[in-house]
């Protein structure tokens, strides 16, 4: 989206990763390569398949190279996602598909590889979780590099990029990211992106302000212009006039002023001024993370997916490749306690060897536990991996979109199952570990108190209860205006979770989105939450409102708020309540 005024040019995009940068615009080529499908002689079909393997294995070399490049120069450090595009190069599904096509149709290499992306793209768009859909993103970047191979098309290295200058594209590889030298690249702008991309993630890893899904950049922004860039709001302001330039310098001043303040709080305890302590732990997917969640504060793992383990692949994950994967974060953490999600996935085919059908509404189908308990051969070897990883350090398990005591009942008896197997094989496992469950519909929280008599925590996933109990479809642009999270129904649904887990005397966890907006905190704290789990860089801001609020104010204002009828009311209370008492903290 495009606005003019005065001498400022605006451009609007979604804000990816915080930060103000304010430098010239360096435009660099990295739009699509284009795709023209021919047919082909059968009697070529060998040499076309040939030539596709050998820009795979030419891929391969140049992301292995990039990544000994990278750890030599920098460190191991947020490599994890070459490793997952060398995962995706190695995926049977995508060589396999593309090489059948060009036998059975008799088309070039190129339309047969469109052809395999596309059919990717068309899963992944019915994927309703914004982060698992946005892993779309990293096929079509394998499939544009293999592309480029047979084209002959090269790119220009960010690495080679002199003076400090925003980067503009029409997309950014999370390799072109790692590549970026903050003392030459002080942010970019892409066309396309979203805030859940690996290149997002990892650009608020490595904290350079980015702004990503503005459309039209490419094609405004030239090399040279003045830009403005602002991370937080999403906005970039082209040839800015001196009254904004000025004013977009304070603000930078300002943000880097308070990144300063925030460093400060890294190791102070997470307690009210009334001495309540809290535990801010991250969301992570990725042993590499833990640099960033121990920089910034975290005190463990609240939730570690394990949905990458099984994505972008035809064949399962064995107990082997699983178990190093967990054991890797529960030492990376130690002493620090790490808490395992089993498999929570959709009805869709994440993994061929599922062999699941496609549903009419998969966001109330085959899903998270239900499809753990329909596919036994897939979950002991899950459950195998956590139990052995357990022996290595502080581990909990919790199981995603629980129901009803039912379905606890059968994952405790399968957890008892494969415990036994394990003593009779002599291999070690924490005999004491904890077991919890999410509590992400609506049914889960009318029978909490039951709920809470089978487990030992409550992990609350506020996006899908949102979602659930408002009937929201939190991916419809249409409906997003609906998705609120201070809606009354969703703080008497959040302060029954947390009643119940308490008199049955079990901590009650949340690691949801809500966990990481700061002026939730007060909110959360007063509904008497022990536990919040969020995106690392979160932390100290939350850490910051709950150092400077008390649980009795926190009580206070939760019982007001509950009084409310609408959820505008509840914001408008909150904020005001927020600006009067904490007037002085880092925004």
């Amino acid at each position: 989206m495009v606005s003019a005024k005065s001498d400022n040019l605006k451009l609007q995009g979604l804000a990816a990763s915080p930060g103000i940068a304010i430098g010239m615009a360096r435009v660099t080529d990295r739009s699509k390569v284009p795709v023209v499908e021919q047919p082909i002689d059968p009697a070529d079909r060998a040499a076309e398949i040939m030539r596709f393997r050998q820009s795979v294995d030419r891929v391969r070399e140049e992301l292995h190279a990039l990544k000994v490049q990278l750890e030599t120069e920098r460190g191991p450090e947020h490599l994890f996602v070459l490793d997952t595009h060398l995962l995706i190069l190695d995926d049977a599904m995508l060589t396999d598909q593309t090489t059948a096509i060009i036998e059975t149709e008799c088309i070039n290499a190129e339309g047969a590889l469109k052809r395999t992306l596309n059919r990717y793209r068309e899963f992944f768009n019915g994927i309703d979780d914004e982060y698992l859909r946005e892993r779309a993103s990293d096929v079509e970047i394998v499939g544009e590099r293999i592309l480029r191979q047979m084209a002959g098309v090269s790119q220009e290295p960010l690495l080679e990029l002199d003076g400090k200058v925003i980067v503009i594209a029409h997309d950014l590889s999370p390799a072109d990211v790692l590549q970026i030298d903050k003392s030459r690249v002080i942010g970019f702008v892409t066309d396309l992106g979203g805030k859940t991309s690996h290149s997002a993630i990892l650009a608020r890893a490595l904290e350079i302000p980015a702004v990503v899904g503005v459309e039209t950049a490419t094609a405004t922004i030239k090399s040279g212009d003045r830009l403005i860039i602002d991370g937080a709001t999403g906005a970039v302001v082209l040839n800015p006039d001196d009254e904004t330039f000025r004013e977009y310098l304070r603000c930078k001043q300002y943000y880097e002023y308070c990144e300063r303040e925030l460093a400060k709080l890294r190791g102070l305890p997470a307690e009210t001024v009334d001495g309540h302590r809290i535990l801010l732990k991250g969301n992570v997917e990725f042993v590499e993370e833990v640099p960033s969640l121990q920089g910034h504060g975290g005190e463990g793992v609240g939730l570690f997916r394990t949905e990458m383990l099984f994505m972008n692949r035809t064949d399962l994950p064995g107990e082997e490749e699983q178990f190093a994967a967990y054991v890797a974060m529960v030492k990376a953490m130690s002493p620090a306690p790490v808490s395992i999600r089993t498999l929570d996935v959709g009805g869709d085919k994440f993994v061929s060897d599922l062999n699941l059908d496609d549903e009419l509404n998969p966001a109330m189908g085959l899903r998270a536990i239900r499809l753990s308990l329909r596919n036994a051969e897939t979950f002991r070897p899950q459950l195998r991996a956590i139990l052995r990883a357990s022996a290595f350090g502080r581990v909990r398990i919790f199981f995603p979109m629980i129901s009803g005591v039912a379905e606890v009942r059968e994952v405790k008896r399968l957890v008892r199952e494969v415990m036994d197997e394990l003593r009779r094989e002599g291999i070690p496992f924490d005999e004491t570990i904890k077991l919890g469950v999410m509590i992400e519909v609506p049914s889960a929280v009318l029978t909490a108190d039951l709920l809470a008599r089978e487990v030992d925590f409550f992990s609350v996933g506020t996006n899908d209860l949102i979602q659930y109990t408002l009937a929201i479809d939190r991916t419809n642009e249409h409906l997003s205006h609906l998705f609120e999270p201070l809606h009354p129904a969703i703080l008497r649904s959040l302060k029954l979770v947390v009643d119940a887990a308490h008199a049955a005397g079990i901590e009650a966890c949340i690691c949801g989105e809500m966990a990481g907006e700061p002026a939730y905190l007060p909110i959360l704290l007063g509904l008497g939450f022990d536990e919040l789990s969020m995106s690392p860089p979160s932390i100290p801001r939350v850490k910051q409102i709950l150092r400077r609020c008390s649980r009795a104010e926190a009580r206070e204002l939760v019982a007001r708020a509950m009084e409310l009828s609408t959820a505008d009311q509840v914001d408008t209370f909150l904020r005001g309540e927020i600006s009067a008492r904490f007037s002085d903290s880092i925004d």
